[in-house]
């Protein structure tokens, strides 16, 4: 990218809901190589949960956080204008069940705000999106042989998610499935990347809806549900977005699953590291396991993760460090 005086300049990159528990390690990596200016949208620049991200280094000279909200095409465009390269990461996810109406709260910001992203994105002739999907678009589907590990090939089925009422699944499918369709009726360059469990150590300052599971194992106080999940560290996923921006022949979609393990083990080893928490009042719940997924494709693109271990114990000191598990 040349500037005014013909001085080349870093490309600009775009990451959609910035302050969120992925898209800011995703900042983090993009400004500690030196290599990019981030635009980052917030929903309030000033507000002081997203102090974190003014704090990183590179910040003050590489990164510009803009107000937007998905559903105001007019904010969007704003902030991806003059970007290279936009990450759409920004996405409603529900801490609480039931959901009030799933349509206002899930369906519509996910998909008008993905195709407002993407609109965007082509008046802005951004050359490549990486969308952050969930596995969530992959596992909901009764068709695939059970014993058989899903891979991209592998949708949630949209029809059988309303009927079981899965609002969270279907709006990750329906964002992911828009992105694509856009990306064959436009020539614009999307890839999708589809995340399982994320845990690992925040940067932000609120616990989000994927830490929470974590968090719930040594508190007590809510109900931790027994099944096989499927767990990756967010460090590992801001790797996988960047790599797949940056690797000219990524393609398509790509799963990131690092570690499946029971959630049984999980606690067994949380309290081993941590006797010191009360888990007598958890209230444990045997529900069914999740499938197994196959990341190989984001492998052999040369993608490497970390160990369940490492990822858990750096999730529970940064809670610890954070204030929310108080010894």
């Amino acid at each position: 990218m040349e500037g005014a005086a013909g001085i080349r300049t870093r490309p600009a990159v775009c990451v959609t809901g910035a302050g969120g528990f992925v898209a800011s390690w995703l900042v983090e990596r993009l400004l500690a190589g030196g290599r990019y200016m981030v635009h980052g949208t917030v929903r309030d620049p000033g507000d002081a949960k997203n102090a974190h991200l003014a704090a990183m280094d590179g910040a003050a000279d590489r990164l510009r956080l803009f107000r937007a909200e998905l559903l105001d095409y007019g904010s969007v465009a704003a902030a991806i204008a003059g970007c290279d390269g936009v990450f759409h990461v920004a996405s409603p996810v529900p801490m609480t069940y039931p959901i009030g109406d799933p349509e206002v709260e899930l369906l519509a910001p996910a998909v008008t705000g993905t195709k407002n992203v993407l609109k965007a994105c082509s008046e802005a002739k951004v050359k490549r999106v990486v969308v952050v999907s969930s596995v969530a678009a992959v596992m909901v589907n009764p068709g695939w042989p059970q014993n058989e590990a899903m891979d991209e090939a592998c949708w949630s089925d949209v029809e059988f998610c309303r009927t079981t009422q899965n609002w969270y699944c279907l709006s990750k499918t329906l964002a992911e499935l828009e992105a694509l369709d856009y990306a064959k009726r436009s020539g614009l360059d999307v890839v999708s990347v589809c995340p399982s469990l994320v845990i690992g150590p925040l940067l932000q300052s609120t616990v989000n809806a994927s830490s929470s599971v974590i968090v719930d194992c040594l508190k007590g106080d809510r109900e931790v549900k027994l099944k096989l999940r499927n767990f990756v560290d967010v460090r590992d996923v801001a790797d996988a977005l960047l790599l797949v921006y940056e690797t000219p022949e990524a393609s398509g979609r790509y799963i990131c699953d690092a570690n499946a393990r029971q959630m049984s083990e999980v606690v067994a080893l949380l309290k081993d590291w941590y006797p010191a928490y009360s888990h007598a009042a958890t209230k444990f719940v045997q529900v069914s396991d999740e499938p197994l997924f196959s990341s190989k494709k984001l492998q052999a693109l040369g993608w490497k993760f970390r160990t369940l271990e490492e990822s858990l114990r750096d999730s529970v000191e940064s809670f610890k460090a954070a204030g929310v598990l108080v010894d």
